[in-house]
């Protein structure tokens, strides 16, 4: 835990340091709903690091399984277009002509998943240090280090961004469709697209929320109608997960930024131009969360929607009195830090382990 400890901090120091040294947004060719934009080249060094303390692990999850899977398999164009996911052959086919030493594919699965969200951040985070902040403590960064695929179609997603802002839905498709050749399941944002480009907190909303409460109620019967449907799928033997739920105090994490952005939400349409759609994808990612609490396999699902949490926490401690956002906003670092602690450390365990450091 001391090298993730020191990369919060590290990370946390300069991205604020960045904010510090941060010009007017119309210096920059882009459009974006932040005001002032932080220092570049500390937000670079800063993604630096994190990249480093992911692309230099040699555990966690399932790290092991895909360092063992480059090592053993001879990835031919006939091997990778037998198997699902071909993007991703296709990568390992590149990176094994480059080196055979397997810490290639997890270095740059790395720079790729974390360069595309830093990136993201950047153009639309108000308060980038800390994005990055809950980015880490949320258990969000430790994901990334597991579901690596996923992650990294997630990332992708989360690049495009501005084409859900700008309804441009023939990019976003074409880039969806890039990333499900990473993992298939990034399909689900096809439809979710429509769903998504409409005002927040409307009839719909209530509706979507108290269908998610009434599956966690009806979970059996709910759960026996989809695997049934998905029997014949890739995720036909998800049927046979039983790790369990997840916990309540998870749930809470993801409803607590959603809570003050439905308070704030006039004030927020104003400040930040076109944020219906981030709240929107961060209700759809408590949802899924909620319809976890009975099967931890849904959470698979907010592995995509969770990352739009990062801008929403960003902008939430601006819906306040100006007197109260200081309070706000270290009440955001002592808690996420507290539930950091909680799920590394007591739940999880986790001990991280480099070849370098």
């Amino acid at each position: 835990m001391t090298i993730l400890y020191i990369n919060l901090v590290v990370v946390f120091l300069l991205s604020l340091g960045a904010r510090y040294f941060a010009m007017p947004a119309y210096v920059t060719s882009t459009y974006s709903p932040v005001e002032v934009k932080p220092s570049r080249y500390l937000i670079m060094i800063a993604t630096l690091t994190i990249i480093l303390v992911s692309g230099l692990r040699r555990n966690i999850g399932d790290t092991y399984f895909y360092i063992h899977y480059f090592e053993i398999n001879d990835f031919t164009w006939d091997f990778i277009l037998s198997q699902k996911d071909i993007g991703f052959g296709i990568l390992q086919m590149v990176l094994k002509s480059i080196s055979e030493e397997p810490q290639i594919l997890i270095l740059c699965t790395a720079l790729i998943t974390n360069a595309f969200i830093a990136f993201t951040l950047y153009k639309y985070s108000r308060m980038i240090e800390l994005s990055l902040y809950v980015y880490i403590t949320s258990g969000l960064f430790l994901v990334s280090m597991n579901g690596i695929r996923q992650f990294l179609a997630a990332a992708i997603i989360f690049a495009a961004t501005k084409y859900i802002m700008d309804g441009s839905w023939k990019k976003f498709t074409i880039i969806i469709l890039i990333a499900s050749t990473f993992h298939q399941s990034a399909l689900i944002f096809i439809p979710i697209y429509f769903l998504i480009r409409r005002k927040a907190w409307t009839r719909t909303t209530f509706i979507l929320i108290t269908l998610s409460l009434i599956i966690v109620v009806a979970y059996n019967r709910f759960s026996s109608i989809l695997f049934s449907a998905l029997s014949d799928t890739q995720y036909g033997h998800y049927s046979d997960f039983s790790e369990g739920g997840a916990s309540i105090v998870r749930v809470i994490v993801y409803a607590a930024p959603l809570l003050l952005a439905y308070l704030g939400r006039e004030k927020l349409r104003i400040i930040f131009p076109n944020s219906d759609y981030i709240v929107n994808l961060c209700i759809l990612n408590l949802i899924f969360m909620v319809i976890a609490s009975q099967n931890w396999i849904f959470a698979r699902f907010t592995i995509y929607f969770g990352l739009f949490n990062l801008i929403l926490i960003s902008w939430v401690v601006k819906l306040v009195r100006e007197k109260d956002q200081k309070l706000l906003y270290f009440g955001i670092i002592i808690c996420y830090f507290i539930y950091f602690y909680y799920e590394h450390v007591v739940s999880l365990n986790i001990e991280y382990k480099s070849n370098f450091f």
